[in-house]
């Protein structure tokens, strides 16, 4: 097993290649950081630099385990700054997700106020896309997430309702719906319905031939159409005519485009935006962020 300054030692040596500005790092002597390397590299059986008078460089056998060690060195690093930060309950850093420029720009007003709060925890926002959001969270890439519910899972837990939108429904720009103000789901029969991955539809049911039911007297809706990988490449499949895509009525505003137009889906349940966390995540830092959020928003309406 390799002790702490003997890695620190190593992976030092491997990145400066040389043993003063390597002791300078780590603030030992010179000597120390050779000694170290010398039984480093009996007890492992093969050099793991090449020296001379003039230059260092790595063996072959030194390079692998630079790249065996390195990421697993920082991984552990990381995971304890993480348990340093939780202990310290409101300080530290606080990494927080948000979907589109809508959710950024209140989340940026939280933020704001969640500083004011605690000027001891520093606050980092992440934009993501709708399909990153779960993976982000359960990979610790970031504490907590503002999101609208049709992406979570059971390993999240979701806080108070922040943001109620209509649901409204992408259309290309010469499409007959485009000239409405509203439609009903029962007129919605035969179209095609774009999707980003894991983000089902306000009237999703799968029928046994791959349509999409529970419309009413108007029939299912059509197949499913191309798989968009991000909300703007949806959009853009709209405006090419290869379907329609439900959105939040912020979209009307935040992602106007000349080739899309957006109808309002009546008696559709509206779009709902929260904060979400691991469930074994509540930390202190997470707790007060909603607070703020409440302390900014309020009691959420449907807005348009």
């Amino acid at each position: 097993m390799l002790e702490r300054y003997e890695v620190e030692a190593f992976l030092t040596l491997a990145e400066e290649l040389h043993f003063g500005r390597t002791a300078e790092r780590l603030h030992v002597s010179t000597a120390r950081i050779s000694q170290t390397i010398a039984r480093l590299e009996r007890r492992i059986g093969v050099p793991l630099f090449h020296r001379t008078s003039r230059r260092v460089r790595l063996s072959s056998a030194g390079l692998e385990l630079y790249g065996e060690v390195r990421p697993a060195w920082e991984r552990i690093g990381a995971a304890v700054v993480r348990a340093v930060e939780a202990g310290r309950g409101l300080s530290g850093r606080l990494r927080v997700a948000f979907v589109g420029p809508a959710a950024g720009q209140l989340l940026a007003g939280i933020a704001q106020e969640f500083r004011e709060r605690h000027p001891d925890c520093e606050v980092r926002l992440r934009e993501a896309q709708l399909p990153e959001v779960m993976p982000w969270l359960r990979e610790g890439a970031v504490e907590l997430a503002l999101t609208c519910q049709s992406v979570l899972g059971e390993d999240v837990a979701v806080g108070p309702v922040l943001v109620r939108e209509a649901r409204m429904l992408a259309v290309p720009a010469g499409h007959p719906f485009a000239r409405r103000g509203a439609v009903s789901p029962a007129e919605l029969g035969g179209l095609t319905v774009l999707r980003l991955p894991g983000t089902p539809s306000a009237f999703e049911d799968r029928t046994p031939t791959g349509g999409l039911g529970g419309l009413g007297p108007g029939g299912p809706l059509g197949p499913l159409g191309p798989e968009a990988t991000t909300f703007n490449e949806a959009l853009t499949l709209v405006g090419a005519g290869e379907g329609v895509f439900e959105v939040g009525a912020h979209a009307r505003r935040y992602f106007a485009r000349p080739d899309v137009a957006y109808v309002t889906l009546t008696d559709a349940e509206p779009v709902e935006w929260s904060l979400v966390w691991p469930a074994d995540g509540a930390t202190a830092r997470v707790r007060a962020f909603g607070e703020a959020a409440l302390a900014v928003i309020g009691p959420a309406e449907v807005g348009d």
